[in-house]
């Protein structure tokens, strides 16, 4: 299963408007994995950018002057979105301003549906924590997700977020966790081996291992009973049970 996550940042809230998209961020995910793979381009709008856009994104239409348009990296993209689906947070904002890109150039094919799927991870927050905040930052405080480096909002990094929020919100982050576990349990059967080797022993005869064992001193013992006679004197101690 191929899914691309996408994230837009534009130059103001409607296409109806006349509002364009300056960046796109998208990275692969393959079978639930990050693949590496990603697709990021800054767009020039050829329009002023709100203020209140500016003031989420940080874009300023100076740094974009020098940037293609949409219609120079449509084929790129698409050919990176093809036939996958496409996992965007509030859906509808991102494949509105998408599709009205594909439209102003007169595609044959102008909506980004005739393309690839969409899944709205907004839908799905909504449904799984109803009533709740389901921003991308109330999700990753949800999913103990560090969005520390995040200043301003990007394409990419905000893609990046929500690829990890989306495997946490659907139970993928457990596979993941399992994967590194088990990568943990070969490097330390590997650590082992290599412990055998050097002591002369044969990898089979790990179960025999020689451990040293170092007994309290009596002066030690002393003072962990004087520790414990504290702890009693305030309730019960766990070390006195068997």
């Amino acid at each position: 299963m191929r899914q691309i996550v996408l994230d837009t940042e534009t130059t103001g809230l409607s296409p109806a408007q006349g509002h364009r998209i300056i960046e796109i961020g998208c990275i692969e995910m393959v079978n639930r994995r990050l693949t590496g793979r990603e697709f990021h381009r800054f767009l020039n709008p050829d329009r002023d950018i709100d203020e209140g856009a500016v003031a989420v994104h940080g874009i300023s239409r100076a740094q974009l002057e020098t940037e293609p348009r949409f219609h120079e990296i449509v084929d790129e993209f698409l050919d990176f979105v093809k036939d996958a689906e496409l996992v965007i947070h509030n859906a509808d904002f991102d494949v509105g301003f998408l599709d009205h890109e594909l439209k102003l150039m007169k595609h044959a094919k102008p909506r980004i549906a005739d393309h690839c799927l969409v899944l709205d991870t907004l839908s799905l927050a909504r449904k799984i924590h109803p009533g709740q905040r389901n921003s991308l930052d109330a999700l990753c405080k949800r999913y103990e997700i560090d969005a520390s480096k995040r200043d301003v909002h990007g394409a990419l990094i905000d893609s990046e977020l929500l690829a990890r929020v989306y495997l946490a919100m659907t139970g993928g982050q457990s596979s993941l966790l399992l994967d590194e576990e088990s990568d943990k349990t070969d490097r330390g059967r590997a650590a082992r081996r290599m412990m055998d080797q050097s002591q002369g022993r044969h990898p089979a005869d790990g179960a025999n291992y020689k451990l040293t064992v170092i007994k309290a001193t009596a002066a030690e013992a002393a003072a962990h009973e004087s520790m414990l006679e504290k702890i009693r004197e305030s309730g019960a101690c766990v070390w006195d049970f068997d």
